[in-house]
């Protein structure tokens, strides 16, 4: 074989590769800076907490208590929690622009809408997607928007729905209901 034919096809394989890569949907979405509806709002909320935020949030947690026990194995494989949520005395207060751009990334390949529910009546969008890569669960999404109020929510790592309810009402993420069914 050519040095030039073995040149060309590792030239092919790395833009496969990349390209690849590329397309691999990203499990931490990218938020828009909503520092300015903090004024605005009656109500804002906002949680990053990345993996070092989170290793120190764990430290907290009594391991003696079953609730935080739960908790903290819950976090084990998360890699970062991310809410933004705010409440306003006026419809459409905020960007719906941007709510929609983040819902925009979940329409990706890997991304898989768990929830949809809309009511045209109440103007209410809510939609939970999972992001899944070789049968693993690696991130989960909600974003949550009606006329006085939005919520995104991003659950980054491994993400098991078994245990996530655990993590329901804890580090701002909102009770989802999720029922554990045996």
């Amino acid at each position: 074989m050519s040095k030039s034919i073995h040149l060309c096809t590792v030239v092919a394989f790395l833009a496969y590769w990349l390209s690849s890569a590329a397309q691999a949907a990203d499990p931490l979405l990218k938020l828009p800076n909503f520092d300015g509806l903090t004024e605005k709002a009656e109500k804002a909320v906002t949680i990053t907490l990345d993996p070092v935020l989170l290793r120190l949030a764990a430290r907290f947690l009594d391991p003696t208590d079953p609730e935080d026990a739960a908790v903290k194995e819950v976090m084990q494989g998360i890699g970062g929690i991310y809410v933004r949520s705010f409440t306003f005395a006026e419809d459409f207060a905020y960007p719906v622009a941007d709510v929609e751009a983040v819902r925009k990334q979940l329409g990706v390949p890997g991304w898989h809408r768990l929830v949809e529910v809309r009511s045209r009546k109440e103007q209410t969008k809510v939609d939970i997607y999972m992001l899944v890569e070789k049968e693993q669960a690696k991130a989960l999404a909600l974003i949550a928007s009606e006329p006085r109020e939005f919520t995104i929510v991003n659950i980054v790592g491994s993400v098991d729905l078994d245990k996530l309810h655990r993590l329901e009402g804890q580090f701002g993420i909102p009770k989802l209901e999720i029922e554990n069914k045996k």
